[in-house]
């Protein structure tokens, strides 16, 4: 296993469609370890292959016990109800916008042997296998959102956030 560089905002690999992956092969399984790793070390909760600029169609999720779910040729089968809240990507470090998401999502995949299977979350998870599936589409949160949070803005949200909580 190893860290693969994360590309960033500008990157021409974040704007292109992925291919289908046909070969569940040794690179593949290599890849998807590679993505865990870096995803783990980055502290993120989630990672595209455009990410780590492979054009294909692979994700890796953390969900809220912190097991990595491994997404091949994902699509969003289901979703109900609404969340909206603070997003942010690795791919666009240090910028934060607020996006409105489904509150559960179904998605149907393949695993690394390329067997189907489908999972379904809520919550942070389900923002989250939106956000990577979108990557594989060529998409970044940004476009979700009318602007990013400034510092000050951002470090109130997460306040207004704690007293919720409390």
């Amino acid at each position: 296993m190893a860290l693969r560089k994360i590309v960033v905002q500008g990157d021409e690999c974040l704007t292109k469609k992925c291919r289908v992956v046909t070969d569940f092969n040794a690179r593949l399984h290599m890849l998807l370890d590679d993505m865990a790793e870096t995803l783990v070390d980055s502290g993120g909760v989630g990672l595209a292959a455009p990410q780590v600029g492979v054009l294909r169609r692979v994700c890796v999720v953390m969900n809220e016990d912190d097991e990595i779910i491994e997404l091949i040729n994902p699509e969003i089968i289901a979703t109900e109800g609404e969340q909206t809240g603070l997003e942010g990507c690795l791919s666009v470090p240090g910028k934060y916008g607020i996006v409105t998401r489904p509150y559960i999502v179904r998605v149907r995949a393949q695993d690394r042997n390329g067997d189907y299977f489908e999972v379904e979350d809520e919550g942070l998870t389900a923002r989250c296998f939106c956000h990577e599936i979108e990557h594989l589409d060529g998409h970044l949160f940004v476009e979700h959102t009318d602007r990013l949070l400034s510092g000050e803005e951002l470090e109130e949200f997460i306040r207004q956030q704690e007293e919720e909580d409390e």
